[in-house]
């Protein structure tokens, strides 16, 4: 069976390293020091690569092309592209990341890559909460512009967490001045359900990452980001990929198995504050 290559939930490839993943399309191999320490060679040769799934808050390089990145990639059956939209890119919760107008401006070139809407979903993710003055703000509302433009163009999944604050999450924001919010699970709740809703009048398919707090609400399927069916379902030859659980994922997660080439030593300079990954923030 042929494997499905993940390109890369530990850091963003397409925005800052597109030179590198050009150049191991080129060679059809990535070699990746793997969470574990390990160093592996993962082959990349177009006849053993079911899907390439493309993880990314800025498209920009690919749709231009950069170091022949595009073009390396068409030679692959199917791309599949997770693009994290959630308002806030340009502002102190995510300062090097597109604002929402650029990032949503790319969806059309990005969907004349992909060939097909199915092969796109939406990551409205992290839902971010936070204090100003005596307000909580927060970005759930864009989720009303991100649902509307998905619809224009057929898109229909949408995938959505609630940020996850870890220790050294939190300790950042501390040092930034930065008065996160983590709700009470209630009020998540009742934001999922407004997010159902939106979704809902928009026939969008909602999801929810690694969150099995909020998959049993109506309008709200919990999310395999990786999904075997689904990419079988889009491949131009239906070919069959891995439906098994990806065990190297968290316990809520219900991805199935891909071989991911990224490295958290890549170190993504996206400065988002409530990032878990990069070591220098």
């Amino acid at each position: 069976m042929k494997k499905v290559i993940s390109a890369s939930r530990r850091t963003d490839l397409v925005a800052f390293f597109p030179d590198w993943l050009a150049e191991a399309v080129r060679e059809e191999k990535a070699v990746v020091l793997a969470p574990s320490g390990r160093i592996l060679t993962v082959g990349l040769n177009p006849g053993n690569v079911h899907t390439f799934v493309l993880w990314s808050k800025n498209f920009r390089n690919l749709i231009e092309n950069r170091s022949g990145l595009r073009d390396g990639l068409s030679k692959y059956d199917q791309l599949y592209f997770h693009f994290t939209i959630t308002g806030m890119g340009g502002t102190q919760v995510e300062r090097e990341v597109p604002s929402p107008e650029d990032a949503l401006r790319q969806l059309e070139p990005l969907l004349s890559v992909a060939g097909q809407p199915g092969r796109i979903s939406l990551r409205f993710d992290p839902v971010i909460y936070r204090t100003e003055g005596d307000e909580i703000r927060t970005n759930l509302r864009f989720f009303e512009v991100l649902a509307e433009k998905a619809a224009s163009l057929e898109i229909r999944d949408i995938r959505f967490s609630f940020a996850q604050w870890y220790g050294k999450s939190k300790r950042r924001a501390e040092r930034l001045g930065f008065a996160y919010v983590d709700p009470a699970l209630e009020v998540k709740r009742k934001d999922a359900l407004y997010l159902a809703g939106v979704a809902g009048r928009n026939r969008l398919n909602l999801y929810c990452c690694s969150q099995d707090f909020l998959a049993d609400l109506p309008g709200v399927r919990p999310s395999a980001c990786i999904d075997g069916q689904l990419l079988q379902a889009c491949h131009p030859e239906g070919l069959p990929a891995s439906v098994s659980k990806d065990r190297t994922q968290r316990r809520e997660c219900r991805c199935t198995e891909s071989v991911d080439i990224g490295s958290y030593t890549q170190t993504c300079p996206h400065s988002c504050v409530y990032c878990y990954a990069n070591p220098r923030l």
